[in-house]
């Protein structure tokens, strides 16, 4: 589906111009969005381990603060695309960072009483203010031009995303665990005193402090750039035309909800557990701020490979890719339940890189051929980004036979992942422009 620019009038909160400087402009901008939201994300994976001595919680009530943060984007999705229908692409984005801002610097709040249930609450905020540039952002880069290429164009600013990724860590690293008695402690070491869990506890204040001011900033730079239109291509029928169309006689779609669902449940249960696995004696024996700086090569071959799988789909067909990497993604988490040691380690780092292209290129695939139902497409894709609230079943799988064997329910998702490339992605019914 290529998009023309075009010289209407674009829909409310889209700019004018429609030049190919302008869009290169406009993804460079949108860039800093997937790197924005990318870098918050991946501080909460430092934060859990952070939180799970704060206030003594198990794997279980460890993973079900990351459940909360993924709720909230099947809580969110479906009224960020009325909110997008309402107001248009541009003012979404900018409300979408002030939401995440106020999060933000709600968090600091949390910190200074210290409480479980407005941390809680405030990872809830922060994840709505993603949901919504999720919804905005991931379709606009995807079908400002030639759908042949749409793969490689969000693989591009995915890898953004992951650059984000891989410098958290080593931010909450530092200013995080660095700075607090638990994230310094030696594996095993004693409980952390009342007063310790405190000081730890306001740790999280400056980091969080700093990223509320970045996405002000941000929000006040795209609520003045001038955004191209995405075209009439992408526009919602009238309603009597839409008796026409149908978005469950799309197969890659339908197949690409759960895809995306159960990606999600793989993807978030490595990164939230990866400290607390790595750090066991049994595998590297480490602190958990000397763990941290391992969770960002981890990102780190999410990134790398988001690039090479950028370059490799203007190649080869984004479907057979995603077979590759999934194959290969099924094969490391096996060394990650059943090796010891580095050799163990290291086999999760490498899932990183297996992981990298699938997001982008699952929910590229997702929405080809969708053409004006491409904004409804969009919105239950992102909505299927609450499979990561799942990662509250590999908590009790840790609890129950150990953390290790947990990730045999990553080595699963990857086997789903890889049904969709080969069979569930191949479009239905497309619609033509």
């Amino acid at each position: 589906m290529a998009v023309v620019p075009t010289s209407k009038a674009a829909p409310a909160g889209a700019g004018q111009a429609s030049s190919p400087t302008n869009y290169g402009r406009a993804l460079a901008l949108l860039a800093t969005l997937f790197f924005m939201w990318g870098f918050i994300t991946v501080i909460n994976n430092t934060l859990l381990p952070h939180l799970r001595s704060v206030f003594n919680l198990n794997y279980t009530q460890t993973t079900l603060i990351e459940s909360v943060w993924f709720i909230a984007y099947f809580v969110a999705s479906i009224p960020s695309a009325k909110l997008i229908e309402r107001i248009g692409y541009q003012k979404s984005l900018v409300v979408g960072l002030l939401v995440m801002a106020a999060g933000a610097a709600g968090m600091t709040l949390a910190a200074s009483l210290p409480s479980y249930g407005v941390t809680l609450l405030m990872l809830f905020v922060i994840a709505s203010g993603i949901t919504l540039l999720q919804v905005a952002a991931n379709p606009y880069v995807t079908v400002i031009g030639p759908s042949e290429t749409g793969s490689s164009r969000l693989n591009l600013v995915q890898a953004f995303n992951s650059l984000g990724t891989t410098l958290a860590p080593l931010f909450a690293g530092y200013l995080i665990l660095g700075r607090s008695k638990g994230g310094t402690a030696e594996a095993g070491a004693t409980a952390l005193t009342q007063a310790e869990r405190l000081a730890d506890a306001q740790s999280v204040m400056l980091p969080y402090a700093l990223v509320a001011v970045v996405l002000v900033v941000l929000a006040i730079v795209i609520a003045r750039f001038p955004l191209p239109a995405m075209g009439s291509a992408t526009s919602r029928v009238a309603k009597e035309d839409r008796k026409n169309h149908s978005l469950w006689k799309h197969r890659n779609l339908v197949f690409g909800v759960p895809a995306i669902f159960i990606y999600l449940i793989a993807e978030i249960g490595v990164a939230n557990l990866f400290i607390n696995f790595v750090s066991q004696p049994g595998i590297a024996n480490i602190t958990q701020n000397e763990a941290s700086r391992y969770l960002a090569l981890l990102w780190g071959g999410m990134m790398i490979g988001r690039f090479a799988g950028s370059f490799i789909m203007q190649k080869v067909p984004a479907g057979t890719v995603l077979a590759g990497f999934s194959i290969g993604a099924f094969i490391v988490m096996l060394g990650a339940t059943f090796l010891t040691g580095p050799a163990a380690m290291w086999s999760l780092i490498l899932v990183g890189l297996c992981h990298s292209i699938m997001f982008p290129t699952i929910f590229s695939l997702g929405i080809k051929g969708l053409g004006p139902l491409t904004e409804e497409g969009s919105g239950l894709l992102i909505m299927a980004i609450a499979g990561g609230a799942l990662v509250v079943v590999q908590g009790w799988i840790a609890d129950a036979y150990g953390l290790q064997h947990s990730f045999l329910l990553t080595a699963i998702c990857e086997l789903y992942i890889l049904f969709y490339a080969l069979w569930g992605s191949k479009p239905t019914n497309a619609i033509e422009d």
